[in-house]
């Protein structure tokens, strides 16, 4: 939480320093407004992948974490941890900016088969159709 804390604090800074050049996308890790261009590429919008990769390496050398450790790591465990935690498909897959809630449930949902059955079995009790799910009838 106070990585967030600082990030926010950080971000605010930004945004009053640049005013109306920054385009708020309402992202938590934003590109500020450091080396701005005029290629197009705003204050506000998604950082450069490079940028974030060498920031990435900088940060998890001072952390003494273990070179395999990767960012995609942390996100995959996000996605995973807000599907478990029963967060809608469609919301967690524009959270995190898949093309659609099927590509986030083929990528992410295999862990999600229990809770289907669950669902599923839940949803036979509720219209009278127990004894078929449980194999009884």
């Amino acid at each position: 939480m106070n990585v967030l804390k600082v990030q926010r604090d950080r971000q605010q800074k930004w945004k009053a320093r640049l005013g109306s050049l920054w385009v708020d996308h309402y992202l938590v890790f934003a590109r500020d407004g450091y080396m701005l261009r005029k290629d197009g590429i705003t204050p506000g919008g998604t950082q450069d992948a490079g940028q974030v990769s060498a920031r990435w390496r900088t940060t998890r050398e001072r952390l003494d974490l273990p070179e395999r450790f990767r960012i995609h790591d942390w996100w995959h465990s996000k996605v995973t941890n807000d599907l478990d935690a029963g967060g809608n498909p469609v919301e967690v897959s524009a959270n995190v900016r898949h093309h659609s809630p099927g590509y986030t449930l083929a990528q992410y949902g295999k862990r999600r088969v229990e809770g289907a059955r669950k669902l599923a079995s839940a949803t036979a009790e509720r219209i009278g159709l127990a004894d078929v799910a449980s194999g009884t009838a």
